[in-house]
């Protein structure tokens, strides 16, 4: 009598922690960096400047670290859409104020609620992307031509919205709150408890989907150290933001984490699931690496890039709601000045490559800390706006720079 056995299931071998380093280090050597260059970049400037002012690590400081970095964050988390298609929006600064103008018109001259406010402003962001989006897809315009043209236009938008250069006072409280309060102390720590715990799982269930598919996953040794190194920083974060940073806190107390950082987390999140885990994300990286390629393997590239110019415009919309809440008001400068050069700054800085087909929702924030931090603490140690302008530009072009030699490396080493 012969009996068949069943073909034995192989299962993937799980590396070691020494050979994830070593598989991370040929990475980088190949060119593959990821945020490493930002990551570095924030750690040093960190640990400059808090030699050199010893004040830029108390807890009213970092603090206002978060607040004054949320506008040029939000505003790269839509620019990094429009980069990974090698595209470029120019008008994303003033494209958030004409929608904080919006805002602060429906709030203050309409008197109508902070909601239906919050809609226009979002909606004005949506028809502006629709609109930029068609003309370099369907109408074939090079997008810097484009967004060069609406950098102009919605300078003069802005100042017809704010009546020739007024300045629109904004005082719900709920608009407010968002770049001015602070969540309780017991909710912040509730927040990190659910966020950390989110993204144990989060990793936990990847590595167990991959084994399970016969697939390498990371070690548990690994899987601890990223979980262990994110619940520290995170936690001693928390722990110096609930702090009491008032100075005089029998009037007034300020302590929690600002309302705007669950706001950046959750669309940070959000994006991240976008690129990551949809067909649309992935979608945009095809299109990005090789449009052509894209459209004959079956991509849509004319509707991918319009969601990506929507996407843009409607983060810059979020950007304007910050700002017009942090400046409790709306005038003709709002979404002008440096906010465009920073934002794109910020993405770049990050790691986003200029050439598409690179880069991460992750990125924007990185580079949106470095760009903070650099402001910040400059301003703390009294260089003026032009040594501020000038490093920002210095770093912002050793970052295109670092990018540029990863390319080369990647394409010498065969990984690109």
């Amino acid at each position: 009598m012969s009996t068949t056995m069943a073909p034995k299931r192989t299962t993937a071998e799980t590396p070691t922690l020494g050979a994830g380093v070593r598989s991370y280090l040929e990475r980088v050597r190949g060119g593959d960096m990821g945020a490493l260059p930002a990551v570095f970049g924030l750690i040093v400037l960190c640990a400059v400047f808090t030699a050199l002012r010893p004040a830029f690590l108390t807890p009213i400081n970092i603090a206002n670290l978060f607040t004054q970095g949320a506008q040029i964050t939000v505003i790269a988390m839509g620019l990094v859409f429009v980069l990974l298609l090698g595209e470029i929006d120019l008008s994303a600064g003033f494209a958030s104020g004409v929608c904080a103008a919006v805002l602060a018109v429906t709030l203050t001259v309409h008197g109508l609620p902070w909601y239906v406010a919050v809609v226009a402003a979002l909606v004005t962001g949506m028809v502006i992307g629709t609109v930029l989006g068609t003309l370099v897809a369907k109408v074939g315009i090079p997008s810097f031509v484009v967004t060069l043209a609406g950098f102009l236009a919605f300078q003069g938008v802005v100042l017809l919205l704010v009546r020739g250069g007024t300045n629109i006072s904004i005082r719900d409280e709920v608009i407010l709150a968002i770049a001015n309060r602070n969540l309780p102390p017991t909710l912040s720590w509730v927040l990190y408890a659910v966020g950390v715990g989110g993204y144990a799982a989060m990793l936990l269930l990847r590595a167990h989907r991959r084994r399970s598919r016969s697939l390498p996953a990371d070690p548990p040794s690994v899987l601890a150290l990223r979980i262990g190194a994110v619940a520290v920083i995170v936690g001693v974060v928390v722990y110096v933001l609930n702090l009491e940073r008032s100075l005089n806190p029998l009037r007034i107390s300020l302590k929690g984490v600002p309302v705007v950082v669950p706001l950046i987390v959750l669309l940070l999140i959000l994006w991240t699931f976008v690129l990551r885990k949809t067909a649309f994300g992935r979608h945009i990286y095809a299109v990005g690496g090789n449009a052509e390629a894209a459209r004959r393997a079956g991509i849509n590239v004319d509707r991918i890039k319009i969601a990506a110019f929507v996407i843009c415009s409607t983060m810059a919309a979020v950007g304007g709601i910050v700002a017009a809440s942090r400046g409790a008001s709306v005038d003709p400068n709002t979404g002008g000045s440096n906010v465009l050069l920073y934002a794109v700054g910020a993405a770049v800085i990050g790691g986003t490559s200029l050439f598409g087909g690179k880069g991460r929702v992750l990125d924007a924030v990185l580079g949106g800390a470095v760009i903070a931090v650099i402001d910040n603490g400059m301003g703390l140690m009294g260089y003026s706006a032009g040594v501020k302008f000038i490093v920002t530009g210095a770093v912002l072009l050793l970052a295109a720079g670092v990018d540029a030699l990863s390319r080369k490396r990647a394409a010498a080493s065969g990984l690109r």
